[in-house]
């Protein structure tokens, strides 16, 4: 009797080992699927919301959340809206007038990441290493933005999980040009929205 209570004993410690590994598992599996941080962008015209890639753009991921945890988008406005390529903001006040920001950072475009449709890479100029703030929501895939061995591409940081109709919208919007105060001067910008369309918010989303 005692060896059979013996045996039962084990075989119950086993069965919640057992059980316990289990659930460590499945709380482990959704911790990986969790693990890249998301973000609320909010604007005039809606409400979109995006996975950041932290896995395969960290350094931007961690540039983007610190501009983020900052304040530093709220009030500002996509700036450059062309329909059927992507919309471009995150630099601007609705006066148009360039913000300040902090030190560029590398480039990570080697990711090998695609300019797909509904992803966001980050704005530059000829420099590959010059992205600051402003990013860019690609409306349609541009995948001649990419990373080529000939050629720095834009680096994809994240990606529209819900939303891409706002987007849609955006890339909608009546344009012109426009005059524009940046740190070089005032100059004229291209394909502006003739009704500023603002970031209200950006913020991260709790798990």
């Amino acid at each position: 009797m005692n060896s059979y209570l013996t045996r039962l004993r084990s075989l119950c410690a086993l069965l919640v080992a057992v059980l316990l590994s289990i659930g460590a598992l499945a709380v482990f599996a959704q911790e990986s699927l969790d693990g890249n941080p998301k973000v609320l962008v909010k604007t005039t015209d809606g409400d979109i919301t995006v996975e950041l890639f932290a896995d395969k753009s960290p350094i931007t991921v961690e540039n983007f959340l610190q501009y983020v945890d900052d304040g530093y988008y709220d009030g500002t406005v996509f700036h450059r809206v062309i329909s059927n390529f992507m919309i471009q903001g995150g630099g601007f006040t609705s006066a148009l007038e360039e913000k300040p920001t902090r030190a560029p950072i590398a480039n990570e475009s080697r990711n090998k990441v695609h300019n797909t449709r509904g992803t966001l890479a980050m704005a530059r100029t000829n420099d590959p290493n010059s992205a600051t703030a402003q990013f860019f929501i690609n409306q349609r895939s541009n995948l001649r933005l990419d990373w080529t061995p000939s050629s720095e591409g834009y680096t994809v940081f994240g990606e529209v999980i819900d939303g891409m109709q706002v987007v849609d919208i955006i890339s909608l919007s009546d344009t012109g040009p426009a005059p524009a105060k940046t740190a070089g001067g005032v100059t004229t910008f291209q394909d502006v929205p003739v009704k500023p369309i603002s970031i209200l918010s950006i913020s991260r989303i709790t798990p």
